[in-house]
């Protein structure tokens, strides 16, 4: 799966799920600072992009995320790890 893909489903997770205006959502924005989202979202958003793509991510890596291009980057590697390359 391209990492655009990705990105735009967790766009449309922030979007439709937690209220974040879209044009408010970058790679570089931080979930808790920039966007808004508290920990609890965070955790919830995590989640939602283990259901929508299959993919488990381990507390410990869910802890390091605080960017929306930390996220899209460990899902597309949880992704690619799992398909062989």
């Amino acid at each position: 799966m391209e990492r655009s893909e990705i990105e735009a489903g967790l766009k449309e997770l922030l979007v439709n799920d937690l209220g974040v205006e879209a044009e408010n959502i970058t790679n570089a924005s931080t979930f808790e600072q920039d966007l808004e989202v508290d920990s609890l979202g965070v955790v919830e958003l995590l989640m939602a992009l283990e259901d929508k793509y299959g993919v488990k991510i381990p507390d410990e890596e869910a802890e390091s995320i605080t960017t929306v291009g930390e996220a899209v980057d460990l899902v597309h590697d949880k992704l690619s790890a799992s398909q062989g390359g």
